[in-house]
């Protein structure tokens, strides 16, 4: 896959302390990638370097194979803190102004604002919107020089439940005309909806990157219940590498090859009817947990 990014050892002290460590990390092109991180883990200092906002200590990055210049970043779109508009001046009015500064014509501030869905609300002054709409007219202004790359940092921090699946589904949409999208996030729930592939960064340092699909590999794990005590048949199960009681249910986890049906199969020749059989999909939150713990 063609890299948009890439990352070579790019480090970022304040004085003692190491806000980002020795980064490495390729970013491929029509990529959804988040940055996951509790708060502080450098997940934003790492994107003002990448917009040169902030100067690196050490080490650096290329866009689209070349170091970073006025010309490439030009290419891209970026929403990072909290986006300013003049709040007297309608989304229309805004949208103008910010197309001056980037060379956009008005048929571009009509596609952004569908896009958006905003259309409805051009006309009415940004001191009206909603804290979603807000953020959605910054996307707009982000997307308003048709970028290959938009970054978004915490797009949908302080949203209500609304406006956090509207930005949602508006990220997806984004992406599927395969433009690459980079965001920071502390939320496990939104980079296992919205991205493909992930970075887990903490105190500065990367300690895991990869598909975000490959968060559901690994061993199998069911959940299961009975009108009997199945304590002891479950132990003469051959297929089971790891028996735990969890939430009033026994939780298995299967060896390699082994599915829920195997186990199904094995408690009926036992005599045994299952009232309670699901198989857990394994969570984000899981994975992230252990790599956190692991990255000790």
């Amino acid at each position: 896959m063609e890299a948009v990014l890439q990352i070579e050892n790019l480090t970022k002290n304040f004085g003692r302390l190491c806000a980002v460590n020795k980064m490495n990390l390729e970013v491929g092109k029509g990529q959804v990638f988040g940055m996951l991180g509790p708060n502080g883990s450098g997940k934003t200092t790492t994107l003002g370097m990448l917009m040169s906002v902030v100067n690196p200590s050490s080490g650096g990055f290329k866009w689209f194979g070349q170091e970073s210049t006025n010309d490439t970043r030009k290419k891209i779109g970026a929403v990072l803190e909290h986006p300013i508009f003049y709040p007297y001046l309608t989304g229309q009015k805004n949208l103008e102004l910010t197309a001056m500064i980037k060379g956009a014509t008005a048929d571009q501030i009509t596609s952004v604002l569908k896009l958006v869905e905003l259309s409805d609300r051009k006309d009415d002054k940004y001191k009206t919107y909603s804290l979603g709409m807000k953020q959605r007219l910054a996307i707009a202004s982000a997307l308003l020089n048709d970028p290959q790359v938009l970054i978004l940092d915490e797009p949908t921090n302080g949203l209500d439940p609304m406006g956090i699946s509207e930005i949602r589904e508006l990220i997806k949409k984004i992406a599927s005309d395969g433009r690459t999208i980079i965001l920071a996030s502390h939320l496990l729930d939104e980079v296992q909806k919205v991205c493909t592939h992930f970075a887990v960064l903490k105190k500065g340092n990367m300690v895991y990157s990869g598909p975000v699909e490959d968060v559901n590999k690994g061993p199998e794990i069911v959940e299961v219940n009975a009108d009997v005590d199945l304590s002891e048949v479950l132990n003469t199960f051959q297929g089971a590498s790891a028996i735990n009681r969890e939430n009033g249910y026994f939780e298995v986890t299967l060896t390699k090859g082994i599915k829920g049906h195997d186990l199904n199969k094995f408690l009926f020749e036992k005599g045994i009817t299952a009232t309670h059989l699901v198989t857990k999909k394994r969570s984000l939150e899981k994975q992230f947990l252990e790599i956190l713990a692991e990255s000790k």
